[in-house]
């Protein structure tokens, strides 16, 4: 299983970050969530510090437009994941350039549908 950070989670359970939170959590994935807001998505507490999840992770899967993932190229990046997923809107060439100069692997891709088809 690959512990993952959902970075822009929503408490609205109609928003795809909140989906990609229940279903990892389904999937059997450890999973830790970054919102503006703080509460609880079934048993996972979303963080409102970014700097509380300072831990090892496997997959960081963005749920931010391209301006707002600006305050966050360094906190991913030292973090070393072993990939990033850029969801549908998400896509960003700048901060993929930066994740290939740390050699960080990256894809754009939809963390819902690689779930339900065995590919994450």
């Amino acid at each position: 299983m690959k512990k993952t950070l959902v970075i822009g989670a929503s408490l609205n359970s109609m928003r795809y970050s909140n989906m990609a939170i229940r279903l990892l959590k389904e999937y059997g994935h450890e999973v830790k969530a970054f919102g503006l807001k703080s509460g609880e998505i079934g048993s996972i507490k979303i963080e409102i510090d970014i700097n509380k999840l300072q831990e090892e992770f496997h997959t960081i899967t963005l749920y931010l437009n391209p301006t707002n993932q600006k305050l966050f190229y360094s906190f991913i990046i030292a973090l070393k994941p072993k990939r990033v997923v850029f969801n549908p809107g998400t896509e960003n060439e700048d901060f993929q350039n930066l994740l290939d100069e740390a050699r960080i692997s990256w894809e754009e891709s939809c963390t819902l549908v690689m779930l339900k088809t065995g590919q994450y």
